[in-house]
């Protein structure tokens, strides 16, 4: 990669990725990603031309690229170092490492080299964390980071060797089963999901009607898709995203919307697991993507869409290459593009469109906004995006694991996956285990499994102290509540528990997670956007010891304050990890409390440290305690 754009390399670049995407605004975040990899980075002159390309004014494409945290509107290097800074890779010493590698290379954290070859710095949770510390370079993840690893890449940057020839080791992510069930343990055959639907309904009479008023009456003159919608019902499948929405509720809602002169309907794969503990999508994509293409494929059977899309987090990006192997192989065999299993009318495609670290765009409706070439923001709702989603057409969102269920209940059947689990939890959940266990990974069990089940299998040696069920927006659980069970009647969770033992200091937990909401708010409304920050501020006040019960008292009218007031889901969980802690482990904030009155956060002594640095005093007379 280059660190700077000239406008002969934007020439040779960009018109090939603008070919490529049709010039189409809606796919500026592709646009966008392509150009930066080609040339380095967003220049003003790359920026310029192409808002000139997709027609869109200059100030809302360079608003796009401002909003996401891998697109660079200034040089970044020709190595952009990036460590997780997830709560989980901080307790395998990532910030010792960190601090190793800008020493070798004589950088400080979020600067730029002084000539201009590499950038280090921290970036949110990247879904590696059963194998940390991680680290992107160049959005390529690195895993199981090592001092011997810190020296070796700080000789291999110093020496500009491209990232091809870095050791091939370095980039190996495992899977990490450790417990399989009907979803990881799948050995599924591409198509058979597809064909058994189809058989199921033919069976029924509803296939291949010879009545052309029927055919035409549903979509693509199907009547198949009404036994497939039976089979989800009596299923009783609810969204794996963490919420847990009836998904037949939300298929037929998006089917029986009204289509407009020139719309499809759409079938969307939420891939953007930005919640930190979470790794679950990662690997259902790896060894599974059929699995799921099959079931957005079904999906689009069942809804009438003809155009589909998987929205891959940015952190995910060597996956990309290997998802669109998977795409091509199953347009060969004749399970995409046109009258899909030979079944005229029955026409769906799947594009992976790649994210760039928001973590807000897990929330859908600012999901389907980044897949229009917008920043990531929720919208206003309703309409909702079952009757007016992406591009205001009639559009389903579902998690990788909702669709992946829905695979195996068109092969298997509903009443077959109803008999898993609990009444109002059916089928299976894998969860993410992270932490203080001796095996991390990824464990599937039917749902209703008890945390301290979980917690057995996966290797506890010390006490336990607390779980953080769900990530940072779930729910943090102490060791009297490990009897609760994993589901919609108790604890509903996206899949992430990670684990602190009886050595980690729970405040350390949540001033971390305090710090990941403040950053990845949006921005889009002024409860969210000022309510982070100021959490963030009174934990780091409490961090430095200038702490007292007013702080703690503020950090409660926040929480009020957000949970009323916030336009999305992220203002109103943000404030979670501190009241649950505050609540459960109150003496890991007491010990922090250095008066009862109110101290001032600012300190200026500490503000003119660099100044002392600068001008190389340290001594007591530079210290306004030193002084009359």
């Amino acid at each position: 990669m280059q660190a700077s754009s000239s406008p002969q390399e934007i020439s040779t670049a960009l018109p090939a990725i603008l070919a490529r995407h049709g010039h189409d605004g809606t796919r500026l975040m592709q646009i966008l990603r392509e150009a930066q990899e080609a040339e380095g980075w967003l220049s003003p002159a790359l920026l310029t031309e192409i808002a000139r390309a997709v027609g869109r004014p200059r100030a809302e494409v360079e608003g796009t690229a401002a909003f996401y945290s891998f697109f660079h509107t200034r040089p970044r290097g020709k190595y952009c170092v990036l460590w997780s800074d997830n709560i989980t890779d901080r307790m395998l010493g990532n910030r010792e490492l960190l601090k190793a590698l800008c020493s070798k290379l004589w950088l400080e954290p979020g600067r730029l080299s002084e000539d201009g070859l590499v950038s280090v710095n921290t970036t949110s949770c990247t879904g590696m964390c059963d194998q940390g510390p991680a680290v992107l370079v160049n959005y390529r993840a690195i895993t199981r980071m090592t001092m011997e690893r810190v020296d070796a890449m700080a000789e291999l940057i110093r020496n500009q060797v491209p990232l091809a020839e870095w050791p091939a080791e370095w980039f190996a992510v495992e899977d990490n089963v450790r417990r399989a069930d009907i979803l990881l343990s799948s050995r599924f055959e591409p198509g058979s999901a597809l064909r058994a639907a189809v058989a199921r309904a033919s069976a029924d009479g509803l296939v291949a009607s010879n009545d052309r008023s029927v055919r035409e009456s549903l979509p693509h003159g199907l009547v198949g898709p009404t036994a497939l919608l039976d089979e989800i019902r009596l299923s009783n499948l609810r969204g794996r995203g963490g919420a847990g929405f009836s998904t037949r509720l939300k298929w037929e809602a998006c089917r029986n919307a009204p289509l407009k002169e020139g719309q499809t309907r759409i079938v969307i794969c939420n891939a953007d697991e930005g919640e930190p503990g979470t790794f679950k999508d990662r690997v259902l994509l790896t060894s599974h993507a059929d699995l799921v293409f099959e079931g957005m494929t079904v999906a689009a059977y069942a809804v009438g869409a003809t155009r589909g899309f998987v929205y891959l987090r940015g952190e995910y990006r060597y996956l990309l290459e290997p998802l669109q192997e998977v795409l091509a192989r199953r347009r060969a065999a004749g399970l995409l593009g046109r009258n899909i299993l030979g079944i005229p009318g029955a026409d769906f495609d799947i594009e992976v469109h790649l994210g760039a670290g928001a973590y807000i765009c897990g929330e859908e409706s600012a999901l389907i906004e980044s897949l229009e070439g917008k920043p990531g923001r929720p919208r206003i709702r309703p309409p909702f995006p079952v009757t007016h989603g992406y591009l205001e057409q009639p559009t389903i969102v579902n998690n990788v694991e909702t669709f992946a269920c829905a695979a195996l209940i068109a092969l298997k059947g509903g009443e077959w996956f109803a008999t898993i689990g609990t009444r109002q939890s059916t089928g299976t959940k894998i969860l993410s285990v992270s932490g203080d266990v001796e095996r991390p990974g990824l464990y599937e069990y039917p749902f209703g499994v008890s945390v301290a089940e979980v917690l057995q299998d996966c290797g506890v040696t010390n006490c336990i102290q607390a779980v953080q069920v769900s990530g940072p927006s779930g729910v943090c659980i102490g060791q009297d509540e490990l009897d609760r069970k994993i589901g919609f009647e108790d604890i509903p969770t996206a899949g992430a528990l990670m684990v602190f033992d009886c050595t980690r200091d729970m405040f350390d937990v949540a001033h971390n997670f305090a710090h990941f909401f403040a950053h990845e708010s949006c921005g889009f409304c002024t409860p969210c956007r000022v309510g982070t920050q100021i959490v963030a501020r009174l934990m780091d006040k409490l961090a430095s010891g200038h702490g007292s019960p007013y702080d703690i008292n503020e950090m409660f009218k926040m929480h009020r304050l957000m949970q009323g007031a916030s336009h999305c889901g992220l203002g109103n969980t943000a404030c979670n990890p501190m009241i649950d802690t505050l609540t459960k482990f109150k003496p890991a904030y007491e010990r922090r409390l250095k008066s009862l009155d109110f101290v001032p956060g600012f300190d200026l002594d500490a503000a003119l440290s660099q100044a002392r640095q600068m001008t190389g005093r340290d001594d007591a007379a530079a210290h306004l305690a030193g002084t009359d």
